[in-house]
């Protein structure tokens, strides 16, 4: 009697179990989300999107918007925009769910020229709305979108003078479609188009779904005509997965200049079949090397995202591995070698060998076929030791006989001497009859006063400046005339703030350069009143300390600082820029870039509570 009693009241309590746990399974969950619902939404609160919980009383789940559309609506518009645009912008308040599987171009046929272009860049939207919401699962449905891309020129030549600018529209229209219409003179124009309204597509994480922007008027264009980086692949080995993927973050914030600094006394990774010695001895191994067609597909590739490749050859001096076998060098690996050079190892042509020049012109004629969209070529000419000539007895027999002295401007002489016949040799690899094109050359002694004014023809030499932005040469420079690319080591060499190499201690370029002061390098500031013979910039990055490995950290996203100034050349600071500056950075890595992180995320998710000096706090 006693145990049936025991088992009834077990079994009794039982079944009071099961009806409590059937009754919680359908009841609401009130009060308390699941882990995979959404539990924070915002809002626009002056200008500034505010993180805000979901509830069903004062933020209902239906009404909650995501960071990504209320940084789109809160505010002109270009919440989500990088490079900001320079015209016009109306944006509608209608973000309409799409499906990316139905996304379609429209481009006129005629221009036959621009098809495989067009073919690529497709491709390459596409692949950018997926990488958006890479992971998880889209809701289906969704409207179609049909991308016109309106281009009145099939020219696809990008110089000083190319008409880089766009007109954007979206409006909805029958049947369920967006229609996104691009307007451009050119090629490059319509491919900056595409690109921006990229950016107007957004994953929803609240719904699951892909969001384009319903309405929408813009008009772009950028301030200056070059936008560039300055990558130097000598020093250390830079594999060509990274070249291509350094061009697709240039492409995604309208950078248009790849400045291949390909060569240096370090290695010479670059095969020239007629000269093959110069990469047999001097890359770092036979895999670390770029051939023709190497160097042909990375110019087509970057074509199709509106880039120009443009090739520097740096000489006389900043050569050595691979010209030291051919006999036509001066001073190569001298020790101490900070007597006789920069850095290790010494190098430099020496002017009074014939074979000099025979080399370079067959370097010259390769090198022009392999960058055949560039009119541009960068001769380098910085940092010439005259310690180093000075101490080849050869050199000074032959100044010797030309009734030359042993002092500087003797020494300017030879470089002039070496200068004219090499650029001489350069225009003779090029069709005869053609325009002479444009020389690119480092700031140096050659070019200050009065060796400036002999020696480089301002209508034919462009000069790129590597001081710092006040430094007097600059002006002296624009005052005679002279056409300038800017990479004031103070702001733009990306290579700074590192430990040193060669000594202990930090590098010499030190301290390392936030995205901040990348951003306030004020072009016009720098130019004054010349400011219109300063043609655009360059970042730079040399890699005495880079390699593939550490290619995207070095760059991104300060490299994207250095391309709003230039493209939009903005009138307020970094401040005004942070909060799309973090967003930018999370769709950079989105991409497959690896760039830096600036701040914990919870400045991003918490807009305007990080900056010392900004009004944290503000709701």
């Amino acid at each position: 009697m006693i145990w049936t009693q025991k088992w009834f009241l077990i079994a009794s309590l039982l079944v009071a179990v099961a009806v409590i746990v059937s009754v919680c399974l359908v009841l609401p969950n009130v009060g308390q989300a699941s882990e995979s619902d959404p539990v924070w939404s915002y809002q626009c609160v002056n200008d500034r999107c505010v993180k805000t919980a979901i509830s069903e009383a004062s933020n209902p789940l239906g009404r909650a918007i995501s960071l990504p559309a209320c940084r789109l609506f809160c505010g002109p518009g270009t919440g989500l925009l990088w490079p900001q645009p320079t015209g016009s912008i109306e944006v509608g308040n209608e973000l309409a769910h799409i499906d990316p599987e139905q996304v379609w171009f429209e481009w006129d046929e005629d221009l036959r020229q621009l098809a495989s272009l067009w073919e690529a860049n497709k491709e390459r939207f596409r692949n950018q709305l997926k990488k958006k919401y890479q992971g998880v699962q889209l809701k289906t449905g969704g409207r179609s979108v049909r991308i016109k891309l309106e281009v009145q020129d099939d020219s696809l030549t990008l110089n000083y003078g190319t008409d880089e600018s766009y007109q954007l529209t979206v409006k909805p229209r029958g049947s369920g479609e967006l229609l996104a219409t691009i307007t451009a003179k050119t090629f490059f124009g319509g491919r900056h188009g595409l690109e921006t309204l990229a950016q107007f597509v957004q994953y929803d994480d609240l719904r699951s779904e892909l969001q384009m922007v319903a309405s929408l008027s813009l008009s772009d264009a950028p301030v200056y005509a070059h936008r560039g980086l300055a990558l130097d692949t000598s020093r250390n080995f830079i594999d060509l997965e990274s070249l291509r993927r350094t061009i697709d973050g240039m492409a995604m914030v309208k950078l248009n200049v790849f400045h291949w600094h390909i060569t240096d006394s370090q290695s010479f990774p670059l095969v020239i079949k007629s000269r093959p010695t110069l990469h047999k001895y001097g890359a770092y191994s036979q895999r670390e090397v770029y051939t023709a067609e190497d160097v042909r597909a990375l110019v087509q590739y970057a074509l199709e995202r509106g880039v120009r490749i443009i090739p520097e050859l740096d000489a006389p001096a900043h050569v050595g591995e691979g010209w030291e076998k051919l006999g036509v060098t001066s001073c190569f690996n001298y020790q101490p070698w900070e007597n006789y050079c920069v850095e290790p190892p010494c190098g430099q042509l020496d002017p009074t060998k014939d074979a000099v020049y025979d080399i370079l012109e067959d370097v010259y004629r390769e090198m022009n076929a392999m960058f055949n969209r560039s009119d541009l070529f960068h001769m380098g000419g910085d940092e010439v030791s005259i310690r180093c000539w000075n101490a080849t007895d050869s050199i000074k027999t032959w100044m010797k006989q030309q009734e030359w002295g042993v002092q500087e401007v003797d020494f300017m002489k030879l470089w002039n001497y070496f200068q004219t016949e090499a650029l001489r040799r350069l225009d003779s690899t090029l069709p005869a009859g053609g325009e002479k094109r444009p020389i690119l050359m480092w700031t140096s002694k050659l070019t200050e006063s009065p060796y400036l004014e002999q020696y480089l023809d301002k209508d034919r030499y462009l000069i790129q400046v590597w001081t710092t932005g006040n430094d007097s040469k600059v002006t002296n420079l624009l005052q005679k005339g002279y056409r300038l690319i800017i990479s004031n080591y103070d702001a733009l060499y990306l290579d700074c703030g590192f430990a040193g190499w060669v000594t202990d201690g930090s590098n010499w370029c030190a301290p390392y350069i936030g995205w901040q002061k990348v951003y306030n390098n004020d072009l016009m500031a720098i130019g004054g009143p010349y400011a219109r013979q300063i043609l655009g910039g360059e970042a730079a990055l040399w890699t005495e300390q880079s390699d593939s490995y550490t290619l995207d950290n070095r760059l991104w996203p300060r490299l994207s600082a250095h391309a709003e100034r230039l493209w939009s050349n903005p009138r307020t600071g970094w401040q005004a820029a942070e909060a799309r500056m973090l967003v930018h950075r999370e769709r950079l890595v989105e991409e497959g870039i690896a760039a830096n992180s600036l701040q914990p995320k919870w400045c991003l998710q918490n807009e305007g509570n990080c900056p010392i000096g900004g009004d944290a706090g503000r709701t």
